[in-house]
């Protein structure tokens, strides 16, 4: 579970700033009662200031654009943190963890990971000092990997002839059915946890996902005859499996997400046997609202606005280890990229 001692305590730090409460008012109303600073400053000696602004240097450097600099350190409590006013958004240290809150992740407070892999990544040698195993999740009721039916029979992706593809927008295998949206770029990194975080080469991803519409082929009705938004890719030298395909859909009950799974060989893949991992990618909010103002999304905008990561049955424990770094825009396309630990 989060530590929503964050939220508090910059609500209550900033509320004694004049200057910044017109803008915190979007704060105030998950606020439910009022937290006075602590003047422990016993985790604040155990940081380093070098790392924590390195940090915060990196977060206004690849992400300018939620994390708008440069800023001032604030301290409070056991928190160093810099605030962005115009975006609304939180970036923060506490106990060598790195925090995000804001109109970014739908203000819902997230542990994004270890002060260390954020120096890795300013450092240009990400993943090489830290890495976590990325949590198990369910791959739902749409697999489309062998384990279930679709209601005619066993729905089997994986051994039809083409699934090994990077490109997964358009059907395979007779049908000819293409996936519209928004282009999106996926790229897994794929490392081992036991070996020092090294780049596993020769694994295989099988990664699905929903339409805009938030349809899932050989599945939902209108798209049963249709295999589009699936395929196998196999790991470069670096770790990383890259598909093209569009941004997902938000339909009801859920947060925006993509479903994945790994196998140690392609042949482990094509044959649907040896799972090592099943899991599922989250986007940060800011993502999916710009890329949900793109024709064909309006579903999505209603459904997005009725989630959070707090009420999503999958994200609800946290996204730290889940949520892609995404960057571009509505005309070029997104690129998303996720750093993929197991053993």
């Amino acid at each position: 579970m989060h530590d929503h001692g964050l939220i508090h305590d910059l609500a209550t730090l900033n509320q004694r700033a004049a200057g910044r409460r017109s803008a915190l008012r979007w704060l105030a109303a998950g606020i439910t009662a009022p937290v006075g600073l602590l003047a422990s400053k016993g985790l604040l000696a155990q940081q380093s200031t070098s790392d924590t602004n390195t940090v915060f240097a990196y977060a206004e450097s690849a992400y300018g654009q939620w994390f708008p600099g440069p800023q001032s350190n604030l301290v409070g409590s056991d928190y160093v943190y810099r605030y962005y006013p115009s975006t609304g958004n939180y970036i923060g240290v506490r106990a060598e963890r790195v925090y995000v809150y804001g109109p970014l992740l739908g203000t819902s407070l997230v542990d994004v990971g270890p002060v260390s892999a954020f120096v890795a990544l300013a450092n240009g040698s990400a993943g090489a000092s830290s890495c976590s195993l990325i949590p198990e999740e369910t791959a739902g009721p749409y697999p489309g990997d062998g384990s279930n039916s679709n209601g005619t029979g066993i729905a089997n992706a994986l051994s039809l002839s083409g699934i090994v593809r990077s490109d997964i927008r358009s059907s395979i295998g007779g049908a000819t059915g293409t996936a519209l949206g928004v282009p999106l770029t996926i790229q897994l990194n794929l490392v081992n946890v036991g070996g020092s975080c090294a780049p596993l080469s020769g694994y295989a991803v099988y990664l699905w996902h929903c339409t805009r519409d938030g349809l899932y082929s050989m599945y939902s009705s209108g798209v049963t005859g249709q295999n589009f938004l699936r395929g196998v890719q196999t790991t470069d030298t670096s770790g990383t499996a890259t598909f093209v395909s569009i941004f997902p859909g938000c339909y009801a009950g859920r947060m925006p997400h993509i479903h994945f799974e790994v196998f140690r060989s392609l042949a482990a893949a094509t044959s649907a046997s040896g799972k090592i991992k099943t899991s599922q990618i989250a986007f940060p909010v800011a993502t999916c609202q710009q890329a949900y103002t793109a024709d064909g999304y309006s579903a999505s905008v209603r459904n997005l606005a009725q989630m959070s990561f707090s009420n999503d049955n999958v994200f609800s424990d946290g996204t730290s280890l889940q949520l892609a770094s995404v960057r571009g825009d509505n005309s070029s396309g997104y690129v998303a990229n996720l750093q993929v630990g197991v053993n």
